[in-house]
């Protein structure tokens, strides 16, 4: 039995010495009993796959490792973890940080009002325009076309001009393009200059939109910075009309109204050159991922083919619902601000000089709810659910303004129904601006203004045929169709948040 288990088992005698095993490779010498460091404890526990390769303060002294150029993919295997939304804002750039937005802030205002101005005063003037050119409804609603065509074909060039020219010069055009409009409309030329002159006048219009609306968006808190810069957009467009229909209804020829936006537009030209000069486009990239940057800077090294961003804007679900829900906001607000004068002239039997100050009461909703409703959205409910809750008023108010056969309770919904309209665009910029890469939003941006603010020239011209045909009232049934559209485009965004690391 001793022998069959000796067989199994080597067993040595009590007086051999057992040798110790070799010592392990140290990573340093001298160190072998020190507890291990910081660096090398993150290492055991979460490997370099979370924390990130080592730089060179971390390494050893005495080691050095060959630094090897990275593949986008191990770029983003090796970043570091997702910042919670605190250091994400911390990252992002505010209004007032650097110092110089401010300045950038209050151009992009200045500019917004001038715009505020240029869409608002139309449907104060149109009576006049009509009387001066003896032309009907259809004939009337070709400068919202105009102005249309502008807005698209801007939006097929905003980020090429961008791209060769930078911010600041590329605001100095527009505010140039803006200024040719108005010489012409100063002139009272023939018709056909006019719809010309509106053209111009939509061109720099998106132009300026594209650049202003991204700028405003990435900066922190973006709601409320959107809500400051429309809201500037609301104050032109309540104090356009009244200035209009008091020059007009004292026999002041309707053109000369545009030597006001026409001063305006030369100090802007030259607050924006000074304002964004130094400005440069990746200085507001903080919260681009390493991914980005190395795309983006690829893509400045690389030619790329023509209309190439735009393809890429276009692929994007939220681009072209974004472009349908502006379409139809758009519409809805400058049908209302074009035709509600003539609506009430016609049906409700109101005096031109007294009817016109209504416009003027609209945008002054448009302005309060810009300024004061936008800033709840973030604090009590998010812009998703607003956006459907303003949508809903508006239609209500609509109906009141439609049914009820009173010029005074006519005036009341109009304007409430700017205060519920007012919020809609700034609070959809923000969502669109989260749901966009950042890489296509200046194009993206520009696409949905271009070519959402066509609705601002279909819906009015759509108007103007139907109440040439069976009357103004039409624009009640048209804007509660396009309220429709809004809350389907809207339903159709995606839900999922656009990545802030």
């Amino acid at each position: 039995m001793a022998s069959a288990l000796h067989s199994l088992f080597d067993i040595q005698p009590a007086s051999s010495t057992v040798t110790s095993p070799p010592a392990t490779h140290q990573r340093s010498k001298g160190h072998v009993n020190e507890a291990p460091s910081a660096i090398e404890l993150d290492e055991y526990s979460f490997g370099e796959r979370y924390n990130g390769p080592r730089t060179s303060e971390e390494r050893a002294p005495g080691t050095q490792t060959p630094i090897e150029p990275k593949t986008p993919n191990e770029l983003e295997m090796s970043r570091p973890a997702s910042p919670m939304p605190n250091e994400a804002v911390g990252l992002m750039q505010s209004w007032n940080n650097p110092p110089k937005n401010k300045w950038r802030l209050l151009s992009c205002c200045l500019i917004y009002f001038i715009n505020g101005i240029n869409d608002s005063v139309t449907g104060a003037l149109i009576p006049y325009m009509e009387r001066q050119y003896r032309i009907n409804y259809t004939i009337m609603s070709l400068i919202f076309v105009g102005q249309a065509a502008g807005f698209i074909v801007a939006a097929f060039f905003n980020n090429t001009i961008l791209g060769k020219f930078g911010r600041a010069k590329t605001l100095m055009a527009a505010e140039v393009i803006l200024l040719l409009s108005y010489v012409i409309m100063l002139c009272t030329p023939p018709y056909g200059a006019v719809i010309v002159a509106f053209f111009l006048l939509g061109y720099g219009m998106a132009m300026t939109l594209a650049l202003n609306n991204v700028f405003c968006a990435n900066l922190h808190p973006p709601t409320v910075v959107l809500g400051a810069a429309h809201g500037s957009y609301g104050i032109g467009g309540t104090i356009a009309p009244i200035v209009a229909t008091a020059m007009v209804s004292r026999g002041t020829l309707w053109s000369r109204f545009y030597f006001l936006p026409f001063g305006l537009a030369v100090i802007a030209l030259f607050f924006a050159g000074w304002a964004f000069w130094d400005y440069k486009e990746e200085a507001n990239s903080g919260l681009l991922t390493a991914l980005e940057r190395t795309a983006s800077r690829q893509a400045t090294q690389e030619p790329v083919p023509k209309l190439h961003d735009l393809k890429l804007a276009l692929r994007n679900r939220t681009t072209v619902f974004g472009a349908l829900f502006i379409f139809a906001y758009q519409g809805a607000e400058v049908s209302i601000s074009g035709w509600v004068i003539s609506f009430l002239i016609t049906f409700r039997d109101g005096d031109p000089a007294s009817v016109g100050y209504v416009t003027a009461g609209f945008w002054g909703g448009i302005t309060l709810g810009r300024f004061v409703l936008t800033h709840l959205t973030p604090r009590y409910i998010g812009e998703r659910t607003f956006v459907f809750l303003l949508v809903a008023g508006a239609a209500a108010f609509q109906l009141l303004a439609w049914l009820v056969p009173n010029i005074i309770t006519n005036a009341v919904a109009v304007s409430i129904l700017g205060l519920l309209l007012g919020p809609i665009y700034p609070c959809a910029q923000t969502i669109f601006t989260k749901l966009l890469p950042r890489h296509v939003q200046t194009t993206a941006v520009g696409f949905i203004a271009g070519a959402g603010s066509s609705g601002g020239a279909i819906a009015p011209f759509t108007t103007g045929v139907l109440a040439q045909a069976v009357g103004t009232f039409v624009l009640h049934p048209v804007c509660i169709g396009l309220y429709a559209v809004m809350v389907a485009c809207w339903v159709g965004l995606p839900r999922v948040r656009k990545r802030t690391e």
